[in-house]
Formats: C-alpha cells, sequence, structure tokens
C-alpha cells in the first residue's frame, strides 16, 4: 500500500467537536503541519470527515 500525505490547511474553529477530534486522532497539533499515514480504509474515512479542513497527496510507492 502506498502512504497519504495529509496537510492541515484550514482552521478548526468553529467546526464540531468531533471534526477537531478527528483531526487530533489523526496526529495534527498545529495548522500547516504535514503528516504522512499509511493509506488504509480507516484513515481515508478520517480524512474524509475533514476533507473540508486538509488537503491529501497519494504516493504509491517511494523510493528508497
Amino acid at each position: 500500500m502506498g502512504k497519504l500525505y495529509i496537510t492541515w490547511v484550514k482552521s478548526d474553529i468553529g467546526h464540531s467537536r468531533d471534526q477537531r477530534q478527528t483531526l487530533k486522532a489523526l496526529g495534527f497539533h498545529r495548522l500547516g503541519q504535514t503528516i504522512a499515514k499509511e493509506d488504509s480504509p480507516s484513515i481515508r474515512g478520517m480524512v474524509t470527515k475533514v476533507k473540508h479542513l486538509v488537503e491529501v497527496e497519494a504516493v504509491e510507492n517511494e523510493a528508497k
């Protein structure tokens, strides 16, 4: 499986508590942060829930 590079681009102020908790569960600490996660259905579901707050880049195979 590939990786997802997820960047938090919009503030969670004014959004529901479960969306703020989803950002925290993904591992975000601050706006503008980028994290790398393994591509899986559970991560895709979390990203879908906050798709209006993040940008996602999918990478199939990384060069080692």
